[in-house]
């Protein structure tokens, strides 16, 4: 009785590796789709990456910085020919 009931226990271990083994998998797989369903979905709503959005920031930083120095010189040559 005790050999049958070790066996016994030996499957239901088995079964229940077996089962984690599966399950694990399971989440792998379902990991993978609600990625790709969120990946499909950013695409969708045309959202840019943080990295993109950084660099015309600064672009347009630049260009900002660019644009008072250009006014600041404007105003200075218009002062010296005497213009308004």
């Amino acid at each position: 009785m005790t050999q049958t009931s070790n066996r016994f226990f030996d499957e239901i271990g088995k079964l229940m590796n077996d089962a984690a083994g599966a399950a694990q998998g399971f989440k792998r797989e379902v990991d993978a789709v609600v990625r790709n369903q969120a990946e499909k979905i950013m695409r969708d709503l045309d959202i840019v990456k943080r990295e993109e959005f950084e660099a015309v920031k600064e672009m347009a930083r630049l260009a900002r910085e660019d644009n008072e120095a250009l006014k600041a010189r404007i105003a200075a040559l218009e002062a010296r020919l005497g213009g308004g």
